[in-house]
């Protein structure tokens, strides 16, 4: 089985694309159902952002796992297979290990380094453990992308190289405000970025459409930032009772914060002075003709960042004098253009180390079955030939019986230490797979067997990596 990605994001399809294939809850876990049904593969995984949607997937055949991975993609995300076509991209085997690594280092996001995605890679795999999808190339591939990813933040400046979409989009705000060019952000400029928007955002009233975890990192970067007041409205009310709560916790940092239902949404925007939104909904949260209403008197501009895919606020607020909309699409367009930090070059270099010593684990891991099923045989054919032994020497003391069988054992062990121990280290190469090919053959192991010891081994790695990070 190989590993097989097939997806779009920001950097293959326009903004209107993905917007139309962006995937629900429901609609990601049909899609894993339907992966697994279908014959090529054995595993998948679902890895849906605001600006990506990517298929992983064990399969047996490329050609045949690329076309049943990319009509699945077409028909669960309602996008026609021939319009999507265009926009798809595919990695195989090493090229999808490197993918999935740049992406969780933050490396191929809309804006460089942003660590939102480490979370988002975290709920596509324990998606895809909780339906059982996840076997064990995809349990280590996620898992160690997390490592990954915790590691290129941890060791570099990656996050200077660029801020989380609120931030960044905060920034785009300030920007268009005061005809300054703004930037993705640079070492050397972070604080005035970050000072430049706390003098914005001070004494304001804000409005947050949303409870989800973009839209409580809305919440509590604008709190930072001194607004006067934060307004939370969501579909839920208890989630939203819940972000009030953390907002205005003892020690926190004071804001003054209140939840309202989403039929108060036209009111409160008449009162705000930002709005953030970012929500799950398939249609527009706020329309043209709501937005103009709430602009009507004003002597600033409404302030409206919109995070969500598919968006949330009508398109038609970039056409209107009152209002100021930096979306997903006018952040794709910024970001195209910022400067790249030099702690880019270091996390690529870490990618590839990592890519290298994943691949190596798993050539080695998977002539583990093999090594198993060839001791397993041995220990039958000591067993064997110690039960044969018995029977021409019945008059043996327990204490005798023990030392021969342990003398046969410690040959057999000497024989075949020295020769799996290298067949391992030749299969962790590059081109090693077919070591497992010549032991089964030189050997004449039954396949069944093996097999079986791969299932095994698969069901306890299952077990054990259920809910690590």
């Amino acid at each position: 089985m190989s590993l097989l990605v097939v997806g779009l994001s920001h950097r293959s399809a326009p903004v209107s694309v993905l917007e139309r294939a962006s995937l629900s809850a429901d609609a990601r876990a049909k899609l894993l159902h339907d992966t697994l049904a279908a014959e090529p593969a054995a595993e998948g995984a679902v890895l849906a952002t605001c600006n990506r949607i990517e298929l992983y997937a064990d399969v047996d055949k490329f050609h045949a796992g690329v076309a049943e991975l990319s009509t699945l993609l077409a028909q669960h995300s309602g996008v026609g297979l021939e319009e999507l076509t265009p926009y798809l991209y595919v990695h195989y085997e090493d090229r999808a290990v490197h993918h999935l690594f740049s992406v969780a280092c933050g490396l191929d996001s809309m804006v460089v380094g942003e660590g939102q995605i480490l979370g988002q890679i975290k709920d596509a795999l324990a998606v895809g453990q909780d339906l059982h999808t996840a076997g064990r190339l995809l349990n280590d591939l996620f898992q160690q992308a997390l490592r990954v990813g915790k590691r290129a933040h941890s060791e570099t400046g990656i996050d200077r190289a660029g801020q989380s979409l609120v931030t960044f989009g905060l920034q785009r705000l300030v920007a268009g405000t005061d005809g300054t060019a703004g930037t993705a952000g640079t070492a050397g400029t972070d604080t005035a970025h970050t000072t430049a928007v706390n003098a914005w955002a001070r004494g304001k009233r804000a409005l947050v459409i949303g409870a989800g975890s973009m839209s409580s990192l809305a919440a509590a970067t604008l709190a930072r930032a001194g607004v006067a007041e934060i307004v939370i409205a969501n579909r839920t009310a208890a989630r939203a009772d819940r972000l009030v709560e953390i907002l205005t916790e003892p020690g926190g940092t004071g804001v003054a914060a209140r939840a309202v239902e989403m039929v108060a949404v036209g009111d409160e925007l008449t009162r705000a002075d930002i709005v953030v939104s970012c929500t799950g909904a398939t249609g527009l949260v706020l329309t043209g003709d709501e937005i103009e209403a709430a602009t009507q008197g004003r002597t600033e501009p409404l302030h409206l960042l919109d995070l969500a895919m598919p968006r949330d606020i009508d398109a038609a607020a970039h056409r209107m004098p009152g209002a100021r909309l930096v979306d997903i699409e006018s952040l794709a367009e910024a970001s195209a253009d910022a400067p790249m930090a030099a702690d880019v070059d270091q996390v690529r270099t870490i990618v590839s180390d990592e890519v290298a010593a994943f691949g190596a684990a798993q050539r080695a891991a998977h002539i583990t079955p093999t090594v198993v099923a060839l001791r397993a045989m041995a220990a039958d054919v000591v067993a064997g030939e110690v039960a044969r032994l018995e029977g021409r020497l019945p008059d043996l003391d327990d204490k005798q019986r023990a030392e021969i069988t342990q003398t046969v054992r410690r040959v057999v062990d000497k024989l075949l230490h020295a020769p799996t121990v290298r067949v391992k280290q030749l299969a962790s190469e590059p081109g090693g797979a077919g070591y497992a090919d010549a032991l089964r053959t030189l050997f004449d192991l039954d396949p069944e067997t093996v097999a079986s010891v791969s299932r095994a081994d698969l069901n306890d790695g299952d077990v054990k990596n259920r809910g690590r990070v």
